[in-house]
């Protein structure tokens, strides 16, 4: 029997931040990052991996009918883009003072407006 923990995961991209797909059929896309869906380990990301759904007729969408929507994909597959050299790259977390500040690792700049 494994010991299951409820620890909230930390993934160093946040809601707002705009990244680049990097694997799969959307791979090249870039778009703002709606939601974070921690425990599932995925990201929602503006008009990238839009999906179909049918929906009945319900007093939100009164007509019903097939909804296109964006879909959730996994973190792995996205790489936040730098502010500084405007490519996707990896992100380290340093302290600055009091506060921790992620930066890119490729031009060293400050990612987090402070």
């Amino acid at each position: 029997m494994g010991r299951v923990t409820t620890q909230k995961k930390k993934f160093r991209i946040k809601k707002g931040d705009t990244v680049q797909v990097m694997q799969g059929k959307e791979a090249g896309k870039r778009g703002k990052v709606m939601r974070v869906l921690a425990e599932e380990e995925r990201v929602v990301v503006e008009r990238v991996n839009f999906i179909k759904r049918h929906v009945r007729p319900s007093q939100k969408t009164p007509q019903g009918g097939v909804i296109e929507r964006e879909a959730s994909m996994h973190i792995s597959s996205v790489r936040l883009v730098c502010p500084g050299c405007g490519r996707p790259v990896r992100v380290g977390v340093r302290m600055e003072g009091e506060d921790k500040v992620r930066y890119c690792k490729k031009c060293d700049v400050q990612v987090d407006k402070g």
